[in-house]
């Protein structure tokens, strides 16, 4: 496998583990997209993983659960820690070793993120998991992944979607929706696109890290991703 990148870091969101109405996970595409990491892993590309809760519970549903934003946002950081257990053990259950790294400290559960330490794993062949978000209310898992990338020296921010990049509009719906093979951050920005929130992209821009858009739920797309023989949207300079 050709490897244009050495240190990777992906993004997948609560909502695609979820199962049905009675099941959190569904079993099925959380395998799939573990065999999928492992296969790059093994490729050897480091890779660092920010999962989301919206499988179990997300912040920005404060509303309609009668909550206060800040509890909301407390409780969605605790899910993406469900979450991040929940990866762990599928990782193990097939020999790859990994630690999770939560922003929020849980002694005997998990660890609390430490940059230099995480890289440190990385780089001795440990999968790190990133969850707890960035440890604050009113700030997405977007803007943890890409704060994250840049903490653990990244080339790249891989999210994971449902759908094979970025459109103008929402292709599920519209069957002549245009897709973008290549953007750049002011055109997000200025076209208020929400493929990732406004915090991440800007941050993105600054330091100049890309991000490319592709489907996770279609198998083995995330190598093909890397080896750059996928379907994707690439956001930079």
């Amino acid at each position: 496998m050709a490897k244009k990148y050495k240190n990777v870091l992906l993004k997948i969101s609560g909502e695609i583990l979820a199962g049905d109405s009675e099941n959190i996970f569904d079993h099925s595409t959380s395998k799939q997209i573990i065999n999928d990491i492992i296969s790059v892993k093994k490729s050897g590309v480091n890779i660092a993983v920010v999962i989301g809760g919206g499988n179990i519970i997300r912040g920005i549903n404060h509303r309609g659960l009668a909550l206060t934003k800040t509890n909301a946002d407390h409780m969605g950081m605790l899910s993406t820690i469900i979450n991040g257990i929940f990866l762990k053990n599928l990782l193990s259950n097939n020999q790859i070793k990994s630690i999770v790294y939560s922003s929020i400290a849980i002694p005997g559960v998990v660890r609390k993120f430490d940059n230099e330490e995480a890289k440190e794993a990385m780089n001795h062949g440990h999968l790190v998991i990133l969850v707890g978000g960035t440890g604050n209310p009113y700030f997405t898992t977007d803007t943890t992944a890409v704060l994250r990338a840049l903490e653990l020296d990244c080339d790249v921010l891989l999210k994971g979607t449902k759908v094979d990049g970025v459109y103008d509009k929402d292709p599920e719906k519209y069957s002549k929706a245009k897709k973008f093979t290549k953007l750049d951050y002011n055109y997000v920005i200025n076209n208020n696109l929400r493929i990732m929130d406004m915090t991440s992209i800007i941050m993105a821009e600054e330091a100049d890290l890309p991000i490319i858009v592709f489907s996770i739920k279609k198998r083995d797309e995330l190598k093909k991703v890397i080896e750059k023989k996928a379907e994707f949207t690439i956001i930079s300079n």
